[in-house]
């Protein structure tokens, strides 16, 4: 069973931020993380919290639903929100889930959200990271091990390697605990791709990797347990 789906919303009319709220008080499966006024708050919540979904209202001020979620560099799943059926087109184009012409049903509502659950739980093998200027999606089996850059992360894989714009703690929150952990301030490894350990070292294909102090004893806690 997929976990909770965390959403915000992201709408400068009170009134629809109500309607929104409530509908999403009915869905199980929907953790409200914040309701947000506009882009540049949500923009706060996004870069602290992990989120899955927006709500997204497309004429806002400022800068408009669509410009901001253009501008986001891992962007979670979107249902637009809007009274103005003319941006729909425009809507589909960056690859929303879905799109809902104000004012709304809950049935509506509730076939928008089940779309982007069905979205979701396809995806939950898979990492999704935009990088060069395209959304790839890997399988977290694929993936050797993570490296930070700075404000940057190299995702190592079988086949390639991608550069994107993320801290490693926030790429390590995407990965399943179970496969990967961060041996050092700079690296996370996915353990069964580990070939072997020597000293303060590990091999995994051809890459060596060190090992932090403080991170050895959490690694080998992990690899008695396999």
């Amino acid at each position: 069973m997929i976990k909770k789906i965390n959403c915000i919303i992201i709408d400068d009319e009170p009134s629809s931020q109500n309607v929104l709220e409530q509908f999403v008080k009915k869905i199980d499966f929907l953790e409200l993380k914040a309701v947000c006024n506009h882009a540049q708050e949500a923009q706060k919540v996004i870069e602290v919290e992990k989120v899955d979904l927006l709500f997204l209202d497309i004429n806002m001020p400022i800068i408009s639903g669509l410009d901001f979620y253009k501008s986001l560099i891992n962007p979670p799943l979107v249902i637009f929100t809007t009274a103005y059926a003319e941006f729909a087109v425009e809507g589909f184009d960056v690859n929303a889930t879905d799109y809902l012409l104000k004012p709304f049903s809950f049935e509506r509502f509730q076939k928008a959200v089940i779309k982007a659950k069905d979205i979701l739980k396809q995806d939950e093998d898979k990492l999704i990271l935009k990088a060069d200027k395209r959304l790839h999606i890997i399988k977290f089996e694929d993936i050797l091990f993570v490296q930070s850059l700075g404000d940057y992360v190299k995702v190592h894989t079988t086949n390639n390697t991608l550069t994107t714009y993320s801290k490693l703690s926030t790429m390590i929150e995407k990965l399943p605990s179970n496969n990967f952990i961060q041996v050092h301030k700079s690296y996370a490894i996915n353990i069964q791709k580990v070939n072997f350990i020597e000293g303060n070292h590990l091999l995994i294909s051809e890459h060596k990797i060190p090992i932090g102090q403080k991170h050895k004893q959490n690694l080998t806690k992990h690899l008695n347990n396999y």
